[in-house]
């Protein structure tokens, strides 16, 4: 409306008949000026008739109040009787005339002859007044023409104490006095009529001016004409208009704005929110907020309104609203808004579902994705071989609830978890065994549906619950469960529009579930390798005090790994490792590593040798892979490979790309202990592995890791050597301890890599259960040999393996006086089993062959074979050592 009054306003400014044309706000002013001067000379000749009528009736009444007084005066009587009542009453009058105000004090007998007066020459000379009431005893007062002119003049009798009259009393007041008096007042009021006339101007000419402002100078003829534009404007136009003060009072509406909003006919001034408007409405017409084609409801009308302001063009501060019907666009605008509900609860689908490769989660979040946006309780069944990572042979009507959306905890329906069995082709099955979708608009009249469990049936249908869609969840052609959508209260049952939306979420759902059951497939696969290529158990050894862990990566099974490799000698290896990756791959690539770590310390190689030949074998390994499509190079791969032997406590470790191991001293130090840094397996790039030695006391832990225990997002490695550092620094304590403080200590929230811990605390063999002896290279000492370790074997309990140990070594030493070299040195382990050992200085290794039976050699290895449970050879910097190993019962250990 703003902008037609605007309008209509340039139109009169252009058609106004010429400038003599008055304005409303200066015929407003003339004639408040007008007004404003008759009242003003009217209040002034009321204020003086009324000052002249007061000051009569004053006159009136100081002369009666002044003649009786006189007339009652005490002595009044005696100097009436004297021989000269003038001498004596002229001062008496002279002074109450002046006390009183009166022009005159007169006293006169009843023969009218005057005895006092203010004016001498009067005394004596007969009075002729208006006497008659007073000589009859009545006081009066009268104005007349007197002695002193036209008077006020009261006059009260004199009695005797009979009661007779004997004399009068008159006392007057000229009325040219009285006059006087109010002619004195008369400016005073002339001036406060003028300064009461300059007000009411100004205040008339700030109206007028301010009315101007309003009016815009228009003229009587311009305002009617833009009254009965405005008027016809609002009850012609088929649109709306409210008008709403600042205080949120409905200042106006025209009778369309009545008829669309079914205003009651008193709604002009009225609070907006008692016109019994809907609340949306009522609250954006009391508010300050402007709004823009805004859709409301009103009955079964769809309104839109669109709100602004009125401050910019007029002086009043509130809102001008206007409607417009379109109930003809309601169904178009609901059909659009539920495709964009629609396509925008796809899109959160697309974004949330399948986010986590697990098959329980991917269920949950189909269920709540879906709620409350399409239905009001979801609920998800899957197949028990699809949550187990498998792949469903055949769809079945048995399935077990994973998810459920939507209702609290004492809801009517299955619970997750249970397994839920339908019979073929009924309604809650919806046909999920054929692979087709159903929709059930009304569950109460569904007989199939409620003949499945009629009493759970009875409590969904006492919950509200009144329609069902049930949708299967298919990929790659094949069922892995369903998914039902429920709806109950007010909602609206399912049609086959919402089925086929059903059908769009689920198979987006259902891509999501398939991608988790696969990887849950390939997971447990992988676990299930590692789980058998990882060692199931410790060996049985007594050289050290092992105790480990191993935690998997939240993305999968990786590559980390650790070995205990129980060598000759009352030695044992310590191995740990790393493949680059998760999965399947990494897993097999660490089971292949694991074998030939182990096959090389079968050789009984040192550290450094044995990585030496698991680089090449790595290398050797990615070489023959180059050509397969699927295969993935190892390169990167890590290993650490310690020795420890308990005879003398010395360590030696080699690394190959791996972190060093960590050293806890019984005294609390702690150390890591630094091989030469070596290449990670597989680059290839011919450099020599070197080996670094230390010599513990007994009772030091070994503590062998992998990089996930210590390295991470949120932590370098420095840190977390350092932090592992101060894990193990403190008292000594068990492994198994060890390995809880570590891990509670350096292990991430949610790790990333791997963790492998490996702890090992150092026991020393005890040096009684030691015997050796250097031997000459005389054949003559054999016998030597034989004889101290016969003694020897007899100090420890062991005679019943005397003859085979005195066997073995006699060979043993034969072989190394006649084909080795010195120095020859014999020594006997007394641990779990008897070890005997002889080293000399040659390199050349003794291999068992097949004699004839004409030779007379060749048959000594063949012999400690046959008596030891072990053989073999291990080299050294100095030569060789041929060792043989034989079983000792528990009753001969001492």
């Amino acid at each position: 409306m703003t902008g037609h009054s605007g309008r209509f306003r340039r139109w009169l400014s252009r058609t106004r008949p010429s400038s003599a044309t008055r304005s409303v706000a200066r015929e407003v002013f003339l004639l408040q000026l007008v007004l404003v001067v008759l009242l003003v000379a009217a209040a002034v000749v009321a204020i003086v008739v009324q000052s002249r009528r007061d000051t009569m009736t004053d006159a009136r009444h100081r002369t009666l109040a002044a003649a009786e007084s006189f007339a009652h005066s005490w002595g009044l009587q005696k100097a009436l009787n004297s021989n000269d009542p003038t001498a004596k009453l002229q001062p008496l009058a002279e002074a109450a005339r002046r006390a009183s105000g009166v022009d005159a004090l007169i006293v006169y007998k009843l023969d009218g002859i005057t005895l006092t007066h203010s004016d001498p020459r009067q005394i004596g000379k007969h009075v002729i007044g208006p006497y008659a009431d007073a000589a009859r005893g009545k006081p009066f007062t009268r104005t007349f023409q007197g002695a002193l002119g036209l008077s006020v003049i009261s006059a009260a009798p004199v009695k005797d104490s009979s009661g007779r009259v004997i004399a009068i009393v008159s006392a007057p007041v000229t009325v040219e006095k009285v006059q006087k008096s109010v002619n004195q007042q008369l400016p005073i009021f002339l001036g406060t009529a003028v300064v009461a006339l300059a007000l009411a101007g100004g205040g008339a000419g700030l109206v007028s001016r301010r009315l101007s402002r309003q009016t815009h100078g228009l003229g009587p003829a311009e305002m009617t004409r833009m009254y009965e534009h405005h008027d016809a404007v609002l009850h012609a136009v088929r649109e709306g208009v409210l008008i709403v003060g600042r205080d949120g009072r409905l200042l106006l509406a025209n009778d369309e704005a009545r008829r669309l909003l079914d205003l009651p006919t008193d709604a002009e001034g009225r609070q907006v929110g008692d016109l019994g408007l809907d609340h949306r409405t009522a609250e954006l017409l009391a508010s300050d907020r402007i709004a823009t084609d805004e859709v409301h409801l009103a009955q079964d009308r769809l309104l839109a309104l669109n709100k602004r302001s009125t401050s910019p063009y007029g002086a009043h501060q509130g809102s001008v609203v206007t409607l417009r019907d379109t109930t003809e666009l309601r169904w178009l605008s609901g059909r659009a808004e539920m495709a964009r509900e629609r396509l925008r609860l796809l899109y959160d689908a697309g974004v949330r579902i399948g986010s986590t490769l697990n098959v329980e989660r991917t269920a949950e979040d189909l269920a709540q994705v879906a709620v409350p946006g399409f239905a009001d309780i979801v609920t998800v069944e899957l197949l028990d071989p699809v949550l187990k990572g498998e792949e469903p042979a055949v769809a079945g009507t048995e399935m077990r609830r994973t998810a459920i959306a939507g209702l609290a905890a004492d809801h009517p329906l299955h619970p997750v978890g249970e397994l839920m069995g339908f019979a073929p082709g009924a309604a809650a099955a919806g046909g999920v065994d054929q692979g087709r979708s159903r929709v059930e608009p009304d569950l109460a009249g569904t007989a199939d549906w409620r003949s499945q469990d009629p009493e759970r049936a009875r409590r969904i249908l006492d919950h509200g619950v009144h329609s069902l869609a049930v949708v299967p969840l298919r990929a790659r052609g094949v069922v892995l469960g369903r998914v039902e959508f429920w709806r109950y209260g007010s909602s609206p049952p399912f049609d086959e529009e919402d089925l086929s939306f059903a059908e769009e979420l689920a198979g987006r759902a259902a891509v999501g579930i398939d991608n988790a059951r696969r990887y849950t497939r390939e997971r447990t696969m992988a676990m299930t390798l590692q789980r058998s290529l990882m060692p199931r158990g410790l060996p049985d050894q007594d050289a050290l005090e092992v105790a480990h862990r191993y935690l998997p990566a939240q993305a999968g099974v990786g590559g980390d790994w650790f070995d205990v490799i129980p060598l000759p000698g009352a030695r044992v290896a310590l191995v740990i490792g790393d493949v680059v990756g998760h999965g399947l791959h990494a897993a097999a690539t660490m089971g292949r590593l694991r074998i030939a770590v182990h096959n090389f310390s079968a050789l009984d190689l040192s550290p450094d040798e044995l990585l030496r030949h698991l680089d090449e074998l790595v290398t050797h390994i990615d070489v023959q892979d180059e050509d397969a499509a699927e295969a993935t190079a190892i390169t990167g791969a890590t290993c650490l490979y310690v020795v420890y032997d308990s005879v003398s406590g010395q360590v030696t470790a080699a690394t190959a790309g791996h972190l060093p191991p960590a050293v806890a001293h019984p005294d609390g130090r702690v150390e890591f202990l630094h091989p030469p840094v070596s290449p990670p397996l597989g680059l290839g790039t011919g450099l020599p592995f070197e080996t670094a030695e230390l010599t513990l006391p007994e009772g030091s832990r070994l503590v062998l890791y992998t990089d996930g225990l210590v390295e991470s997002r949120s932590r370098d490695l420095d840190a977390g050597l350092e932090a592992l550092g101060a894990a193990l620094a403190g008292p000594d304590s068990a492994p198994e301890d060890t390995c809880a403080t570590v891990m509670q200590a350096l292990l991430p929230a949610r790790s990333a890599d791997d963790v492998a811990l490996l702890v090992a605390r150092t026991r020393r063999l005890d040096p009684a259960h030691v015997a050796e002896w250097d031997v000459p290279r005389d054949p003559e000492a054999v016998g030597t040999v034989r004889k101290n370790c016969a003694r020897q074997l007899a100090d420890w309990g062991l005679q019943d393996v005397a003859f085979g140990t005195e066997l073995i070594l006699s060979e043993l030493v034969t072989n190394a006086i006649r084909y080795g070299a010195e120095p020859i040195h014999v020594r006997l382990l007394h641990t779990r089993t008897l070890i005997c050992e002889v080293s000399d200085g040659s390199s050349t290794s003794p291999h068992i062959r097949q004699a004839k039976d004409t030779d007379e050699e060749g048959r000594g290895l063949f012999l400690v074979a046959q008596f030891a449970e072990q053989w073999g050879t291990r080299y050294s910097s100095r030569g060789k050592t041929i060792w043989a190993a034989q079983a000792v019962g528990p009753d001969d250990q001492s």
